[in-house]
């Protein structure tokens, strides 16, 4: 019989140690598939904007590319660490994630810094000799970056205040939202008074917002 009160207090022990472990990580865990989903719908707008980015001529579409890019591979790395999160609760088997998470931020940063520096040179050079932009390809395509950023923003709403991922997640592509908004209306205002020169204007100062949020 004492054998047996001596398992189940065991057995509760490990019970409430279970317990609490899940009510730490079940936030970060449960926002795995909006994650995937972000990366995966965001990465594919990516590639949209570079094509007609370039189509149009547009540095201020490159950059907002730039920009979006970013937050997929930040939606990556989140994903990963919700990923092992659920698959690994204790500190020793998540702690090489947590060395591998830091490189992975890094290496975010460094090609974050490399297309900002591109962009940020060929914007330079088009505010000396502006070149001839198509306004409206502008103009579709950032209007749909807001609904794209905007509508995956609204996976993360809900966990805005329990998880710090999460929280980052639905600031970032929010704040992408507003960027495209302004490259929508950097557009419209060059079709308005034929200033080319606000295209490598709104880019650099996408470039200036990247550079700001990765040294951040």
């Amino acid at each position: 019989m004492p054998h047996d009160r001596h398992a189940g207090h065991d057995h509760a022990g490990h019970d409430h140690h279970a317990g609490h472990h899940h009510g730490h990580s079940h936030a970060p865990a449960s926002f795995g598939r909006a994650f995937a989903i972000g990366a995966g719908v965001n990465a594919a707008f990516v590639a949209l904007q570079v094509v007609y980015g370039l189509a149009a001529n547009s540095m201020a579409l490159l950059a907002d590319a730039v920009h979006n890019l970013g937050d997929v591979l930040g939606l990556l790395v989140a994903w990963g660490a919700a990923t092992l999160t659920a698959r690994a609760p204790t500190a020793r088997r998540t702690y090489g994630w947590g060395r591998s998470s830091i490189l992975a931020a890094l290496a975010n940063a460094v090609v974050m810094l490399l297309g900002c520096g591109a962009i940020g040179i060929e914007a330079l050079q088009r505010l000396a000799a502006p070149a001839p932009v198509a306004g409206g390809i502008v103009v579709w395509v950032a209007a749909a970056g807001i609904v794209v950023n905007g509508g995956t923003a609204l996976l993360f709403l809900r966990g805005r205040h329990g998880d710090l991922n999460v929280r980052a997640a639905f600031l970032h592509l929010a704040s992408d939202a507003l960027v495209s908004l302004g490259v929508v209306v950097s557009a419209l205002l060059m079709g308005a008074t034929g200033w080319l020169w606000l295209d490598p204007a709104a880019s650099l100062l996408i470039v200036g917002v990247i550079t700001w949020g990765t040294w951040g």
